[in-house]
């Protein structure tokens, strides 16, 4: 089910769960330990408190995926939690067994259509279960483009050598691989495969932090060549939205701009709404890009657009969103009032001159519009 468009009273209502979500998760705990006091002996009372702790997350991410009304985005963080746990040796029973409780707490305690609207997205989590691998496949393919030159770069940061990743990335340019092809062919799937190992327990936060780091400074080493592209005179504002720190991404979708000929403005992680709104005016940016990588930003996403919206008054602006929340739902953007949403760099780029082409003038005015792009 794509989302349909949280309303405000949705919003509102889902906010009431996220809210009461100590409460509520404590809830749920007291239920599944009565209802199996083996659970009792297994975990103790620190064990306790820890399924507490992870039904604040399970509550934080039904409550976005409620006021979106979007079960996708619900059913999609219980597989992500299936597979987490499976490397912590938790039993999927476990997971099954406190969202069932967690739906009755809901309806319990909450009631009404948001207890309704809880209920489909928890049935749809507890239907996608069975058919969720302990083990996602791998983001490495080796029959994807320069997959030895990604799986050395990965080898080389695991390893801790960021200069010889670096090097090796740098030299595959120099022989005349496009800067195009080393984000899309060897950082993106690098990290995503990163975060796939951290998931599975195979690595640390230490190692993850790590490799973003180096990726971001082989990056910055590319930035030469990326800003030689011809510039056509539109602006783009580049932005996570706060409290979002992954932001290696939306540096990536603001690259792939400024390779296209746009200017360029990256905010960076936790710009605050006014100084986004300042940017896009001062810049008079056609396209404003705004990043979340998890579902529980996407109502803080909705928020700084309706905040962008209201500041720039009569000005213009289109609005384009990605991460990880609207690639499971292709549909989310309308809930979050956004112009549309791109599941990557590239698609980002054609999104703007698609919509610069729908404007008969407007944000693509002068120099032949975003088509130009």
């Amino acid at each position: 089910m794509a989302a349909t468009g949280g309303d405000g009273l949705t919003r509102t209502a889902a906010a009431e769960i996220t809210g009461r979500r100590d409460e509520l998760a404590q809830a749920v705990v007291s239920a599944q330990f009565a209802r199996r006091p083996a659970l009792r002996e297994r975990y103790g009372d620190a064990g306790a408190a820890k399924c507490a702790e992870d039904l604040r997350y399970h509550i934080l991410y039904l409550a976005e995926a409620v006021a979106a009304d979007s079960p996708r985005l619900f059913s999609e963080y219980a597989a992500w939690v299936k597979v987490l746990f499976a490397g912590l040796k938790i039993p999927a029973s476990d997971l099954r067994d406190s969202l069932e409780i967690l739906r009755d707490v809901v309806a319990e305690r909450v009631g009404g259509p948001v207890a309704a609207v809880a209920a489909r997205c928890i049935a749809a989590a507890l239907d996608g279960l069975p058919h969720v691998p302990d083990e996602p496949v791998a983001h490495l393919d080796p029959a994807a483009p320069h997959a030895e030159l990604a799986q050395r770069y990965l080898d080389a940061l695991l390893a801790g050598d960021r200069r010889t990743a670096a090097t090796l990335v740098l030299e595959a340019v120099e022989a005349g691989m496009p800067v195009r092809d080393a984000y899309l062919h060897v950082f993106q799937p690098t990290l995503r495969e990163v975060g796939r190992l951290w998931q599975l327990g195979r690595i640390s936060v230490a190692h993850e932090h790590f490799v973003t780091a180096a990726t971001q400074a082989t990056m910055s080493m590319l930035y030469p060549r990326i800003f030689a592209a011809e510039r056509h005179g539109l602006a783009l504002v580049a932005t996570c939205v706060s409290g979002e720190m992954h932001e290696i991404g939306i540096r990536m979708v603001a690259d792939f701009f400024e390779m296209s000929g746009w200017d360029t403005y990256y905010l960076g992680a936790n710009a605050p709404a006014a100084a986004v709104v300042r940017a896009v005016r001062e810049r008079n940016a056609a396209v404003l890009a705004v990043s979340a990588t998890i579902t529980a930003h996407v109502g803080a996403v909705a928020e700084l657009i309706r905040q962008v919206r209201e500041g720039l008054g009569d000005q213009r602006v289109h609005v384009i969103v990605g991460g990880y929340p609207f690639n499971i739902d292709p549909e989310l953007w309308r809930s979050v009032g956004a112009d549309g949403s791109a599941a990557g760099a590239e698609d980002a780029v054609t999104l703007a001159a698609r919509l610069g082409d729908g404007d008969g003038g407007g944000a693509g005015e002068g120099g032949g519009g975003i088509a130009a792009a």
